[in-house]
């Protein structure tokens, strides 16, 4: 059955067509070719390795036209306990929480982590300046700008001849 992409609210999802005419097929085939074919590299990356982290981490990545917003659950998390740096391309995400149980109580049985530490990919448009990272109720919100594509600007272009003559 052929597939074709579609939007839908931020994400683009795959969506089976009937099988039917040999049209249908084609179109589905020019569509994924658009999809893939200019959605950024360096977003693709961002996302699979997003994907590829633990079940336990809960994240949302969203774009505007100026910046990247990476949300990431942090539950028991402070801003002390908390550090992130871009460095070579990567951004190194590494949290540490305290766990003391209450009262007379003991572990029978711990599965939360202690540590979480992330290595993502840093998009090829996004600055590695002017970052701002906050933390709030164990919600991290990672704002990283996009590079300007700044003003247009002019280049004279000479003309060697007419200097010469």
């Amino acid at each position: 059955m052929p597939a074709v992409a579609r939007l839908e609210g931020a994400r683009w999802r795959t969506v089976s067509l009937p099988a039917g005419r040999s049209s249908d097929r084609r179109i589905a085939a020019t569509a994924a070719f658009f999809v893939s074919a200019f959605e950024p590299v360096s977003m693709s990356a961002l996302r699979d390795a997003l994907r590829d982290l633990s079940d336990d981490v809960f994240f949302d990545l969203l774009e505007s036209e100026e910046a990247y917003l990476l949300v990431l659950d942090v539950p028991g998390v402070s801003a002390e306990s908390l550090e992130v740096a871009i460095e070579d391309g990567r951004i190194s995400i590494d949290a540490q929480r305290e766990k003391d149980p209450a009262g007379d109580y003991r572990y029978l049985e711990e599965n939360r982590s202690l540590f979480l530490e992330v290595d993502l990919p840093l998009p090829d448009d996004a600055s590695d300046a002017g970052g701002e990272a906050t933390v709030d109720r164990g919600v991290l919100e990672l704002t990283l700008p996009k590079r300007g594509t700044g003003e247009e600007t002019t280049i004279d272009v000479v003309d060697e001849d007419a200097q010469t003559g």
